[in-house]
């Protein structure tokens, strides 16, 4: 075997330079392709699932991925989420600085705030579902009905009742006679609907002194003969004083978190 080895390098180094740089890759592509070749295998087998016991563990599995998919869902649509980043975004517009403060900024005291408000129905959540469940004091029928039950408590004060009925007139759908009897599947779009109403009605409520602010500036310019002065160079500066000077952000915050009370 040494020998042979000998006689291969003594044949290697008579070789030239580009015909031992090709061998060489030669080799390598095929030594790779024979320990690919040499992979071992892998099998996956699956049970039958004969019996109710085998099969109610995988559907609890796929019942909680299904809901962490839907979870930013739910976020929007289910929370004081969309309500806040509204009045946040027309408060950001209304100052005239598009990109400050930055998207991502806005988002996250959007989530912040969301979770602020939603800390009482969360505790109510843990306490009468999430704690009763984990302890196996309830099943999956009873934690999914007090959970509805607490979705209804938080989102009906800020749904308008003719929001609800139009969803109930097109869905030709027979209307509730109580409080436990309205529909998640149609309560949760008129919810939105309401906090989209909500959020462009405080948004109007910023804007609006930020609009007279530019107002002012523009016929002022404009009296003084500085038309070629663009009035948003002027009028963003005094936004931004106005808006620091009475604590923009504290009342915007505290009137958001009180909107929810």
């Amino acid at each position: 075997m040494r020998d042979m080895l000998r006689r291969v390098l003594k044949w290697y180094k008579m070789l030239p330079f580009g015909t031992q740089v090709a061998s060489l890759l030669l080799g390598g592509l095929w030594m790779g392709l024979g320990v690919a070749h040499a992979q071992p295998q892998l099998t996956l087998e699956f049970g039958s699932g004969e019996g109710p016991q085998q099969v109610v563990p995988a559907l609890k599995v796929l019942f909680a991925l299904t809901v962490l998919t839907l979870a930013p869902a739910i976020l929007i649509s289910m929370t004081a989420f969309t309500r806040i980043v509204i009045v946040l975004s027309f408060v950001r517009q209304a100052m005239g600085t598009q990109n400050v403060p930055p998207l991502h900024v806005v988002m996250s005291l959007a989530l912040l705030l969301t979770g602020v408000v939603m800390v009482p129905v969360a505790r109510e959540l843990d306490t009468q579902v999430l704690s009763p469940y984990t302890e196996e004091t309830i099943d999956e029928e009873a934690a999914f009905g007090r959970a509805a039950t607490i979705a209804r408590a938080f989102l009906m004060p800020h749904t308008r009742e003719s929001d609800l009925l139009m969803f109930y007139e097109l869905t030709k759908t027979e209307r509730p006679r109580a409080l436990e009897d309205v529909a998640l599947y149609l309560l949760v779009p008129a919810f939105m609907l309401s906090e989209l109403r909500t959020g462009f009605e405080m948004g109007f409520l910023i804007f609006l002194p930020f609009v007279l602010i530019d107002m002012v500036v523009a016929s002022i310019l404009t009296s003084m003969g500085m038309v070629m002065l663009p009035p948003t160079m002027m009028s963003i500066p005094l936004k931004l004083l106005l808006f620091v000077s009475i604590d923009g952000w504290h009342l915007m915050t505290r009137s958001l978190v009180e909107s929810f009370q």
